[in-house]
């Protein structure tokens, strides 16, 4: 068996789900398992009617245009508007309804897993409807009913045991299924979330339970590209990358395979491939057990809108352990993520990214101890397989504040 996913971007309106059946006509569509997200911006959307109904505590208007959303796409798939589709559909936000009626929680994360799940149980409904429409016999499959996890709404840790027994069990191999990306369920069957890159850790799952072949993820990109094209100039297709190099890409911010779903595929060396669902030919990425990258070349990777820190002790004393486990202590409990640190003996320099916005209430805190300069809205740039020409090009107009280099890896934080 195959595992294929497909994002929000390859199902966002109808031509996309009639693509998705031609990309299959072109791989195959037998023996495999399709994950696949919410359709287009569908999760903002819900997203937004999480707020409206959290506000308000009533079924808000702006579901009504969640739900036109869905109704256009199937109006132009399916002639016919008695089609099973409809009904089907309807049926979900009439589920979604309901709850929102009933509801008596106003706990945000439960709320939002609740409410946000509804836009994969919508998308693949209409895509196994539209593949059976297209006489592709496809078998619909709830993913709350085998993936299991633990009540962390919206990050949600898998209860591996359960969910390897209940998708041997219950899962034909042999079969096309499709499947929903992103959910699960707690043990009191209540819809939970499975986080950052949520549907491609859905797939790697799967993959894992049922010893797939190979799990494909199908992008608008050729593949994994060595730099983001909307930063850096004449972006090159990488053939090959191992995990541990996805990974440590990952770390530093490339927008490449979040770590949690290459884990699962490591541990049984299951390949992953990253294709085009424009071009479904061309050879993409593979991400395996073997060279490193290849080729080898530089890989470019920017952070922007982060903070540079500059630390050091009241009384000139030294940066030692006890002063850098407090600041430690303070970043955990501000959620400030570290991206670079650097120090010496009586000053610390740290670029961190202020995601929850909480700067000013370190900074304060950081000031009852330290002495402390920052500057915000500064770029994190990073080089893997660094060479001169690659750092003296990055270097090139930019005003560098603080810069690092490892073996493999050089690093640095410049003003925009």
């Amino acid at each position: 068996m195959k595992v294929y996913k497909f994002g929000g971007a390859s199902v966002k309106d109808a031509e996309g789900v009639k693509n998705l059946i031609k990309v299959l006509n072109e791989v195959g569509s037998e023996n495999r398992l399709i994950v696949v997200s919410a359709m287009g911006k569908t999760t903002n959307a819900l997203e937004v009617v999480v707020k409206d109904y959290l506000e308000t505590t009533r079924i808000p208007s702006s579901l009504e245009e969640v739900k036109a959303y869905h109704r256009n796409i199937m109006t132009e798939l399916f002639p016919d508007v008695e089609a099973p589709v409809f009904f089907k559909t309807e049926a979900l936000f009439t589920e979604l309804e309901n709850f929102l009626q009933h509801n008596k929680s106003t706990q945000y994360d439960f709320v939002y897993d609740q409410i946000v799940s509804y836009g994969e149980l919508v998308s693949t409904t209409i895509v196994s409807e539209y593949l059976n429409y297209q006489n592709i016999d496809s078998t619909w499959l709830d993913a709350r009913n085998f993936i299991k996890t633990d009540s962390t709404y919206r990050d949600a840790q898998v209860n591996w045991n359960k969910t390897q027994e209940l998708i041997k069990e219950n899962i034909d191999p042999n079969k096309l299924n499709v499947i929903q990306g992103f959910i699960s369920s707690d043990p009191n069957n209540f819809t939970t979330t499975l986080g950052r890159e949520g549907s491609d850790y859905s797939a790697a799952i799967m993959a894992y339970c049922l010893n797939a072949e190979n799990v494909t993820i199908w992008k608008d990109v050729p593949g994994v590209l060595n730099a983001d094209p909307r930063f850096f100039n004449n972006a090159e297709l990488l053939n090959q990358i191992s995990y541990e190099e996805a990974i440590e890409l990952a770390f530093y911010g490339a927008s490449v395979i979040h770590p949690k779903t290459l884990q699962p595929l490591q541990r049984k060396e299951i390949p992953l491939f990253v294709r085009s669902f424009i071009n479904p030919s061309g050879e993409g990425t593979a991400v395996s057990k073997g060279k490193t990258i290849f080729p080898e070349i530089p890989c470019f990777i920017v952070k922007k809108d982060q903070v540079l820190i500059s630390l050091s002790s009241l009384d000139f004393s030294f940066m030692v352990e006890e002063n850098i486990s407090e600041i430690f202590r303070l970043f955990h409990l501000y959620q400030m993520k570290v991206d670079l640190i650097q120090n010496s003996a009586i000053s610390f320099r740290v670029c961190v990214d202020n995601k929850f916005n909480q700067l000013e209430k370190l900074i304060q805190h950081l000031k009852a101890r330290f002495k402390v300069n920052y500057k915000t809205g500064v770029s994190l740039y990073t080089i893997r397989h660094f060479n001169t020409e690659a750092i003296n090009s990055l270097e090139k107009d930019k005003n560098v504040l603080l810069k690092q280099l490892t073996q493999n890896t050089v690093q640095l934080v410049a003003e925009n």
